[in-house]
This record gives C-alpha cells, structure tokens and sequence, in this order.
C-alpha cells in the first residue's frame, strides 16, 4: 500500500532540508553559513557590473586627485616658473623653506584657530537652532530658508558683500553711527586684532545654514517613540534633549565635525575675495591656501607652489585620517561591515 500525499510531501522536504546540512566532524548537521552562499553567490556577471558602475568613478577620482597630488609632489623638488620642462632641482630645499617660514607658521595658526572657533561657536549655535526649528512653530519653514540662504549664496557674491560693508566707511559702521554706537566703529578688514574676528563672523554668517539642515536631516532619525517614553517617565525638556537627542545625534555631530575640520583647513575663497591677495597676510587672516597662491603663483615659483599644496594635502590627510581612526571608527565600521566590534 503506498503512501498518502502528504506523507510523500513531507518525505521530500526533509530529503531537500538534510541535503542542505553538512556534517560536521561529530556527526551534527548545521546549515551552511549565508556568508558562504553569498560569497558562491557572486559571478562573473555581478563583478562586470561592479566594474561598469564604479569604473567612471575611479577614473575621476584618479585623473583630479590623485594625478594632480603627484604632479605637484613631483613638481616641488623643482624651482619651476610654471611653464616648460622643470630643469632647475632643488630636492627638498622648497619644503625647508616651508618649515622655517614665519609666515607659513602663522597662516597655519590661522587655519588652527579657525578650525577650534568653528567647532566651538557653528556646532552648539547649529544645534540649538536645529532643536528650535524642529518643533512646531509659526513661520518655521520661512526660519528654516533665511537660515539656509547663506550657504546656497557663492563665496564670490557673499565675500564682495561682506567686503563692501565692513570697509571703514561701509554699512557697517554707518549703521552704528546713524544708532549711536558711533564708538564701536572699527577697522573691520584690516586691525589685525580684528580682522580675524571678522572672518569668523563671516565664516559663521555663511555656514551656519548646512550645519543646521544636516542636524535637522539627524533629528529626523529619532524615533518619537523615545520622547514620549522620557515625558512619561518625568523628564524635562532638557533632559530629553541631553539624554536622548544628544547621544542620538553623535554620529550626524561626528560627520559635521569632520567636514568642518577638512574645510577649515582649506579655506581660500572668502579670506581671497574679501581681503585680496596681499592684504590678508597684513590684516592677520592669511591661511596655507592663500600663502600657496601668494609665495606659488604670483611669486611665478609654481615649484614653491606645489610643495606648499603637497604639505597642505599632507596635513589635510593626517588630521583626516587620525579622526576617521580614533573619531568616526565606530561609525565607518557597522556601514562597512554590518556590525560593530
């Protein structure tokens, strides 16, 4: 008598699950690990379309960072004018020069102080205008534009404007004038105890807005779950805010943090349009892009140039790469390998 359909059906699943067991070394069956499928998993097919898709990329990416970081790297063991074949050798004479420059030590102070004062001042004034203009409010999508406006405005229309109004007889000091703060006039651009003052206000001015939309992007994450968990639970306001909201926010905190620190290092545009090529070392608000193109390009040394681009591009990547080591590791390693160590 042979058996009923449902016998034979389940008959047949447990012959297909026992072949997808393999034995181990005491007779146990344990299923083959998904990593192991995946890894049997991947063809020729799949690696061609890895290889389309990121090929453009990396072709980019080699042909305007890397190509240009060798050429210069090449070119500052030269006194180069800039056109022609480099003949003239000088080995590591240009970077010697760089170390023992005063100039170049205190445009490197200038981006150091930039960098702390941009952490320090843009990072808790973003932070708590993300807080205000993520509750419900009149008027919050109208705060929410004049607030980005700023950063989507190029470097060149706000430098010239911010040129024009802090000259000594600009709007700045006219408007303190006309209310009778006449005594808190000033020379903006060019007191060297000022001016660097006035960058940071600029640089703030400016940037305020994308610190403020990539928190808001952070807060958006948090589940309200957890807030009225806490507001059960008797929490105040801030409390929530530094128990929860705070910890949460780390790691848009920690990417923020990190552009700042990149961009700071490489500022160029604004302290060039507003304060020119000469006068910013004057005024005290020189960085190491602007002595790059001072003592490179219009010194008609491309050679110099280039070894102050290649020490800038090494500071750049050391600081980059200890932050994404020390800072940013917990975060880069559950994207890159599914899970936290």
């Amino acid at each position: 008598m042979s058996d009923s359909p449902v016998e034979n059906s389940l008959a047949v699943q447990n012959v297909d699950s026992t072949a997808n067991l393999s034995t181990t070394g005491d007779g146990a069956h344990v299923a083959p690990s998904p990593a192991g499928r995946r890894r049997r998993g991947i063809g020729w097919k799949q690696r061609l379309e890895i290889t389309l898709l990121s090929g453009p990329a990396i072709v980019v990416f080699v042909a305007f960072v890397i190509l240009p970081v060798v050429l210069a790297a090449y070119y500052g063991f030269y006194k180069w004018k800039g056109f022609g074949a480099p003949t003239d050798f000088v080995g590591l004479h240009n970077y010697v020069i760089i170390l023992k420059d005063p100039e170049f030590h205190s445009a490197l102070l200038h981006n150091g102080f930039i960098l702390v004062l941009s952490l320090i001042i843009q990072g808790p004034v973003g932070i708590l205008l993300a807080l205000l203009l993520n509750r419900k409010m009149r008027g919050r999508s109208l705060i929410r534009v004049l607030i980005f406006v700023p950063w989507v405005v190029s470097e060149v229309i706000a430098g010239t404007g911010w040129s024009l109004m802090l000259q000594t007889d600009g709007a700045v000091n006219d408007l303190l004038q006309r209310i009778g703060l006449g005594a808190f006039q000033a020379e903006w651009l060019s007191s060297p105890s000022i001016a660097l003052w006035s960058l940071m206000a600029i640089l703030t001015w400016k940037y305020i807005g994308f610190a403020v939309i990539l928190f808001m992007a952070g807060l958006q994450n948090i589940p309200e779950e957890l807030y009225e968990a806490a507001s059960l639970d008797g929490a105040s306001y801030w409390q929530t805010q530094r128990r929860i909201t705070l910890p949460l926010l780390g790691p848009t905190i920690r990417i923020w943090a990190f552009l700042s620190i990149i961009g700071s290092l490489q500022l160029f545009d604004l302290v060039y349009i507003v304060w020119g090529q000469y006068v910013a070392g004057t005024a005290g608000v020189s960085t190491m892009a602007t002595y790059m193109v001072q003592y490179g390009r219009n010194a008609g040394n491309f050679g110099y140039g280039s070894a102050v681009a290649v020490v800038l591009f090494l500071i750049s990547l050391i600081v980059a790469l200890v932050y994404q080591r020390f800072v940013l590791r917990r975060d880069t390693e559950g994207a890159l390998t599914g899970r936290s160590k």
